[in-house]
């Protein structure tokens, strides 16, 4: 990481920047709200400065962190260095004039490399397949100058190393992964990006054309392309006269990086795919649920299991079986909130439903996973407002195979009480809609048995069904408010005299006594699970 983003983001306070194994993800540091921390952690300590310093790193240092950036300068005193010695990690500093919505997004591109699949990676050109930070570092070893490769929008892409070797404008253009328009519209005035896009060879620009005290270097630039399609160019800053061997690595350099380039826009659909039969195959169990959960980065972790859907009276139900566009972008927006908090989880679409994994650990002070789970759930509610209504159910936690295929049993059971309006909640575990996931598998057991109402509540159904009389909601009223004659009356809006008079009515008609609390049960339950809703 220091060998890619040191010389123009970051700088190495103090500790040792080398340890086994990969990060395990980005987290930002929230004094707030305990942080869901993953193993081997890069946790980013936005505005800790000074005597917060010292606790933070032994704090984060205690959970696992491998590596604390804060903003630079740092003054390292003796409790600090103290502190990073106990805690094992090293602490950065991001240096002046880098955002750290920069950092976070640079950092997870480097991070995204092999996040699923086997560990022997698919290559191109003997680089990895898509890894355009380690295609510019070969184009700029070849070059032996610093290079870029950017998208037609000119944003910065990838970069190499030895970014401080250029003009002060490079470094801006890094820091800021785009290039600034005040020099993008000196290129479109000069006509740069018309000849690039329109040539096949390099393009020479002259720094003294351009006018800018920041920019003191020749820049030759090629353009990337894929048959007749520009997908981007290669910029590099670079004195001296392009040669014929210049020239032949720059052309050949754009052949490979377009290979790269074409990769990383198929790259989301193939991962979305495999991603989707990943988290299949891990929710099913089986044979392949263990390999599944591998190559997820989930072997060995507890994981919750989250169901995500729209609400039944949502109009994605409505539309034809096969379009889940609404439901993609559900699926989409958590995984992107996810990304935050818990880097690892993964989350795909399976049969109409967004199902995510998420690890989890034990907080501190004996926090609920599954309880940090929901609050992360109640605030993607939020966060996603009214306009696609989603439901969460939330599984138990889950230590191997079995314990996840349970899970997602447990959530999908939450989520059909969520999603068919049995509970008001938007989030829900299943000890807070147990009785209306009971009464909702029973209505299932009596519709395949073809069972029917009998006795009094059969005759007063029938009454209904002729007079129109209603006489079964009032009863249904009746035992909801517990007896309350003047609550049961408000919720028909009704006087509570009508209500009486049609209760003595109900009587006569289907025989039931309402004294008796053995038919008032009976009543309830046939009410519940027998008669039409």
């Amino acid at each position: 990481m220091l060998d890619d983003l040191g010389d123009s983001l970051l700088e190495l306070v103090v500790g040792d920047p080398a340890h086994e194994g990969e990060i395990g993800g980005i987290v930002i540091h929230d004094p707030d709200d305990e942080p869901v921390q993953p193993p081997a952690a890069l946790v980013l300590g936005v505005g800790i400065r000074g005597k917060e310093l010292p606790e933070l790193v032994r704090d984060v240092g205690k959970r696992g962190a491998v590596g604390l950036i804060v903003r630079a300068p740092v003054a390292v005193t003796p409790e600090l260095d103290a502190a990073v010695a106990e805690s094992g990690l090293a602490l950065l500093g991001l240096r002046r004039g880098a955002t750290w919505a920069q950092l976070t997004a640079l950092l997870r591109s480097l991070l995204a490399e092999g996040d699923i699949g086997p560990a022997e990676a698919e290559s191109i050109g003997g680089l990895p397949s898509g890894d355009l930070f380690a295609v510019a570092n070969a184009v700029g070893a070849l070059l032996d100058a610093p290079v870029t490769i950017e998208d037609r929008s000119s944003r910065v892409l990838a970069f190499s190393g030895r970014q401080d070797e250029a003009d002060p404008s490079r470094v801006e253009t890094i820091i800021g992964r785009q290039v600034p328009e005040k020099y993008a519209k000196m290129l479109t005035d000069l006509g740069v990006f018309r000849e690039l896009y329109r040539e096949y060879r390099p393009v020479v620009v002259n720094p003294a054309d351009l006018g800018a005290d920041s920019i003191s270097m020749q820049r030759v630039a090629i353009a990337v392309r894929a048959g007749d399609e520009v997908l981007g160019s290669i910029w590099a800053a670079m004195d001296g006269d392009v040669t014929p061997e210049r020239t032949a690595a720059l052309q050949d350099a754009a052949k490979l990086v377009a290979l790269h380039m074409l990769r990383v826009r198929a790259g989301a659909d193939v991962q979305r795919r495999l991603r989707t039969d990943l988290v299949s195959t891990a929710l099913e169990g089986g044979a392949g649920a263990r390999d599944a959960l591998s190559r997820l980065g989930l072997a060995g972790k507890q994981v919750v299991v989250l169901a995500v859907a729209l609400r039944a009276e949502h109009p994605v139900g409505e539309q034809a079986a096969g379009d889940t566009s609404d439901l993609e972008r559900v699926a989409d927006a958590l995984g992107v909130h996810l990304s935050a908090s818990v880097p690892s989880s993964a989350v795909a679409v399976i049969g109409g439903i967004a199902f995510a994994l998420l690890p989890v650990s034990s907080g501190a002070h004996g926090s609920d996973p599954e309880e940090r789970v929901a609050r992360l759930a109640e605030e993607f509610c939020e966060r996603l407002g009214t306009r696609l209504p989603v439901v969460v159910g939330i599984g138990g936690t889950a230590a191997d195979v079995s314990g996840v295929t349970e899970s997602r049993a447990t959530a999908t059971r939450v989520l059909r009480v969520l999603r068919e309006g049995y509970a008001s909640r938007r989030v829900a575990r299943l000890p807070d809609v147990h009785t209306q996931s009971l009464l909702l598998e029973l209505r299932d057991l009596a519709a395949a048995r073809g069972e029917r109402p009998v006795g009094p509540i059969a005759r007063l159904l029938e009454y209904d069904e002729r007079n129109d009389s209603g006489l079964a909601d009032t009863l249904e009223a009746w035992l909801d408010a517990l007896g309350d004659v003047r609550a049961a009356a408000a919720a028909l809006f009704i006087h509570p005299n009508t209500l009486r008079y049609r209760l003595r009515r109900l009587e006569e008609v289907s025989g039931l006594d309402l004294a008796d609390p053995e038919q008032r049960f009976s009543a309830m339950l046939q009410l519940r699970i027998l008669a039409p809703r």
